[in-house]
């Protein structure tokens, strides 16, 4: 069981979601994520597979965004990717 098992299949993200910001993160086994974002919601990138997760209302630390399988924390150079009681940090590079 993965914890990108619930990204589908895409070439990118739609224009019309018009995102600001567009990060690349490596990650341990899973190697170069991206992750396109604005206030509302975030796409996760790998390969040609993408999902889509809301931003998320929390006083917790960090940027939140979640779906019903994945949540996606963003606290400066760091990206966790949890999902159940599994959590993987990717760390934000420019040159991935």
């Amino acid at each position: 069981f993965s914890l990108l098992a619930p990204l589908t299949l895409a070439m990118g993200s739609p224009w019309w979601e018009q995102y600001e910001v567009r990060d690349t993160y490596l990650c341990p086994e899973w190697g170069r994520l991206v992750v396109e974002r604005n206030d509302a919601q975030a796409s996760l990138l790998s390969g040609r597979f993408r999902t889509t997760l809301f931003r998320e209302n929390s006083e917790l630390p960090g940027l939140r965004y979640t779906n019903e399988l994945l949540r996606l924390v963003i606290r400066g150079d760091v990206m966790s990717l949890e999902q159940d009681s599994r959590r993987l940090e990717c760390l934000r590079t420019d040159d991935a």
